[in-house]
């Protein structure tokens, strides 16, 4: 009897060690086997289609070259000695929000080399932290990559999938198609990040609930080998036929052109080192670092002849607008701090704006799109204010 006591007293004992150490164990790891519904939240995405203003107008604020890092330990390159010891990625988050705070845009369109890979090891936070602003500000925005974006701890795909799912953004990993038996499916395409914008009609008009503005993106690559030799990526012929098949596809049958449209991507055409042969506006300050391929992108545009003008980074100290074969070929200028500059040579914005035509009673199509730039000086002085397009032509049948 007392042998039977003993043994359950052992077995109660034992027991209570096991639940015990379970209970511990538990306690330890729960955050990582439970879910916590506290923290699981849905995109905060735009309001679309994006639109014309009630006063006709549409502002894009182009950043181009922001190279962040790792916000306030990453050091800012090419500033005076009296600027650098408190010089950081804090500088650009600094002019992101002025120039937001300034020209109040519709639209962000960050051109690639958005982070410097090499300065971060964590792309998702530096990504975060960049773009930051726009999402305080709850304000649309779209991204394309640069050369240096992925040579962190994601890859091209990877960061075009998040900056998809970031708040209010509108870019896309690739254009979808429509598939009857699988629905909508990826098209084959070369690189991540090759999609359309739609911008839609002032409220109230006859052209409200039809696109009056197409915004191209295009992965222009990072590097690549070419008969042997390192070279540029640029923009393949996959992607060009997209761009053409998407040109002519979906547009209201109340206008009789195709809308006016823009393009945006990091790397410069080959074409673009020929501007330092004829007039431009801005500065031409170091050479054109581009693909030595023929990428045929400036051909397709003038077939299509809806692209009036076509936007890049890469080079950082060009900030230069000239035209091809009457497309016009703008550079951002370098934005951030970060990356390479000059000192004493400010770092710029670009901003564009497309107004509507004004008919009888109602706003019509784009009449006019113009550019200009904006220092992040004391006064964030804007300077080489220019027309890029502008019709007489009435836009409805």
């Amino acid at each position: 009897m007392n042998c039977s006591i003993g043994n359950w007293k052992h077995t109660v004992l034992y027991l209570t060690l096991i639940v015990s150490l379970l209970y511990f164990i538990e306690s330890l790891i729960s955050h990582k086997l439970h879910i916590n519904y506290n923290k699981i939240r849905l995109k905060r995405s735009p309001n679309l289609p994006l639109r014309f203003r009630d006063d006709g107008t549409f502002k894009i604020l182009q950043v181009a070259d922001m190279h962040f890092g790792m916000g306030m330990i990453t050091r800012c390159r090419d500033v005076l000695d009296s600027e650098f010891e408190y010089c950081s990625d804090l500088n650009t988050t600094r002019f992101l929000r002025r120039m937001i705070e300034s020209e109040r845009p519709d639209l962000i369109a960050f051109t690639g080399d958005n982070i410097f890979g090499s300065s971060t090891t964590d792309a998702a936070e530096s990504l975060l932290e960049a773009i930051g602003p726009a999402i305080e500000y709850g304000i649309p925005w779209a991204a394309v990559l640069g050369n240096h974006d992925h040579e962190s701890t994601l890859n091209r795909l990877e960061l075009m999938t998040f900056l998809s799912l970031m708040d209010f953004s509108v870019s896309q990993i690739n254009p979808l198609v429509e598939d009857e038996t699988k629905g909508d499916t990826m098209r084959l395409i070369d690189g991540f990040g090759n999609y359309r914008v739609r911008v839609y009609g002032a409220p109230g008009s006859v052209l409200a609930n039809s696109t009056v503005f197409d915004l191209f993106f295009f992965d222009s690559g990072d590097r690549e080998i070419v008969q042997g030799k390192r070279t540029y990526g640029w923009i393949k012929e996959s992607q060009l036929r997209w761009f053409q098949d998407t040109s002519i596809q979906g547009h209201s049958q109340r206008i009789h052109v195709n809308p006016p449209a823009l393009a945006f991507f990091h790397i410069p055409i080959l074409e673009v080192r020929e501007l330092w042969y004829t007039p431009f506006i801005g500065q031409f300050q170091e050479g054109v670092a581009c693909s030595i391929v023929q990428s045929g992108v400036l051909q397709t545009f003038v077939s299509m002849g809806n692209v009036k003008a076509a936007f890049m980074g890469h080079d950082h100290v060009n900030d230069f607008c000239g035209t091809l074969k009457g497309v016009w070929f703008c550079y951002g200028g370098g934005f951030g701090y970060h990356a390479y500059g000059r000192p004493n040579w400010h770092r710029r914005a670009r901003v564009i704006e497309a107004k509507l035509g004004k008919g009888r009673d109602t706003w019509e199509g784009i009449k006019l799109i113009k550019t200009w730039k904006r220092l992040d000086d004391e006064y964030l002085s804007k300077i080489d204010e220019q027309v890029l397009w502008e019709t007489s032509d009435s836009f409805l049948k």
